[in-house]
């Protein structure tokens, strides 16, 4: 899962900055001399993904036998507080993944290190959402896209046809409302309060934004944002999604996979979770989503850094320009595991569970808007969980929700500028 709504401190940072220049710690000795043996680590937060990112570390110490990467998987709901206290400590790991909405915070303060990378092996937007004053800090790992996941079993039951690349949002409600059979637990579509995974999606398809272009103001008071926030509401006041009582106690993607959910708004990233699971391996399928107003889903991706104190420098920077080459997105993309950033290696990707059609999550690339950030996107972020639920719970109207939204968030926005 990729939306972020972890929180990070500016201030944490900070002090984090004062430390890096205080001496000590653990990039107080340097870069050891080339050649000379090094250990590294490597954090990231996904266990899906760990076995592909051993294989990787294993491949890169048989071309370099005196660096060994430990890799160090800390689950995303801890990621962002213990990377946050290891780097205030000076102890981050080596390498480390990092997302577009803490990217900033942590370049601003010093954290990590330039990157010298080709722009032309990856997407546009992937380069350009990891450089701060025109520095390159992180290299681009994969990407991702949202697409339309759906219960062959329940679809058939139904007697309905499998959903197209054409459908409209009309089409899906229509579905979702068929779908939907109280007297065996089963609803049309899942709608939690998730940004990445629904609402961005469904807010741009209306016309709407969630930050306008130059990062200084909401668009949570735009009335197509409104729209776009409603397409979920709706389908929880309609009973054709589960409450979100019954989201907050049981996953959606849990409910999608045992079969109680006929439908799932899902990252290009659940391809392999799925297809490891009885129960979805041969029985779902996905396609692009449904459109608004416009087809949009929203893109994002993340990449690999080096943390500034490292005592490795040198054997870590070598460990990153070897993941962000052909070699390692190809087997990445064997894997299925994500779709890899390095241009030309998706479709190996898009071959590795031929049973799904992938294939949609890239045929939605020129629809694709990118992730909205900030400087401290992670303040907002919480925001939008805390005021948006209340919608979500009914508590609230979705309008003095987003009304309430934009005005915090642009408060928020203000400070950045300071």
């Amino acid at each position: 899962m990729r939306n972020p709504l972890k929180a990070l401190g500016v201030v944490a940072l900070v002090a984090a900055l004062a430390a890096c220049s205080s001496g000590g710690g653990a990039g107080a000795s340097g870069s050891p001399s080339a050649g000379q043996p090094a250990t590294i680590t490597y954090g990231l937060w996904d266990n899906i993904q760990a076995p592909v990112m051993q294989k990787l570390a294993d491949a890169f110490h048989v071309t370099h036998p005196n660096i060994t990467v430990s890799v160090q998987v800390t689950p995303y709901s801890d990621y962002f507080t213990k990377l946050k206290a290891a780097a205030t400590g000076g102890q981050a790991p080596d390498v480390f993944w990092l997302n577009g909405p803490n990217f900033q915070l942590y370049a601003s303060n010093g954290m990590l290190a330039p990157e010298q990378i080709n722009a032309s092996n990856y997407p546009d937007a992937l380069v350009k959402l990891y450089q701060y004053q025109g520095k390159q800090y992180g290299i681009p790992k994969d990407f991702d896209t949202i697409g339309l996941w759906y219960n062959k079993t329940l679809f058939d039951a139904a007697g309905l046809k499998y959903p197209t690349a054409d459908w409209k949002w009309a089409d899906e409600q229509a579905a979702a409302q068929k779908l939907t059979n109280p007297a065996k637990g089963v609803f049309g579509l899942g709608a939690p309060p998730s940004g990445q995974e629904n609402f961005y999606s469904t807010v741009f398809q209306a016309g709407g934004s969630i930050i306008s272009a130059d990062g200084k103001k909401s668009g949570y008071d735009d009335p197509n944002t409104i729209r776009g926030l409603k397409f979920w509401t709706d389908l929880i006041q309609a009973h054709y999604s589960p409450s979100m009582q019954q989201m907050t106690d049981t996953d959606v993607v849990r409910m999608f996979e045992s079969g109680t959910l006929a439908m799932l708004y899902g990252g290009s990233w659940h391809a392999s979770e799925f297809a490891n699971n009885a129960n979805t391996r041969n029985t779902v399928d996905v396609t692009e989503l449904p459109a608004g107003d416009k087809k949009a889903t929203v893109i994002h991706g993340l990449a690999n850094v080096v943390f500034a104190r490292s005592a490795h420098l040198d054997a870590a920077n070598q460990f990153t320009e070897y993941l962000g080459s052909k070699e390692a997105a190809d087997i990445e993309a064997s894997t299925g595991s994500v779709i890899p950033a390095f241009n030309g290696t998706q479709q190996a990707w898009v071959n590795a569970f031929p049973q799904y059609k992938l294939q949609s999550f890239l045929d939605e690339l020129p629809d694709a808007v990118s992730f909205p950030v900030s400087k401290n996107t992670s303040v907002w972020n919480t925001m939008e969980s805390d005021i948006l639920t209340k919608a979500w719970s009914g508590s609230e109207s979705v309008d003095q929700a987003a009304t309430d939204l934009a005005t915090q968030m642009n408060a928020a926005l203000a400070k950045e500028g300071q």
